[in-house]
């Protein structure tokens, strides 16, 4: 099993802790902050996915006029994720 605690820059969430297996899938996200229904429905939906496929569908995405937003941020952790 692989595990990261990611600090997250630019959202208003804090901080994700994902879990994956050794082939990269997630099998658990849990953001600190943020907007937490619309989080909760992120984390469940990645659950199960391999983390390349949550990175090619969710990397780049804006939250208003922030450069990154918490799904972006996420493709950071999990990127981290796949290097450590």
């Amino acid at each position: 099993m692989k595990h990261i605690q990611y600090q997250t820059q630019g959202t208003c969430s804090r901080l994700i802790d994902v879990v994956a297996d050794d082939n990269d899938i997630i099998q658990q996200v849990a953001f600190l902050g943020g907007c937490n229904g619309n989080l909760q429905g992120i984390s469940r939906m990645v659950q199960g996915l391999h983390a390349d496929d949550v990175i090619s569908r969710l990397s780049g995405i804006q939250c208003g006029a922030k450069p990154t937003s918490c799904p972006d941020q996420l493709c950071e952790a999990l990127k981290q994720l796949k290097n450590a």
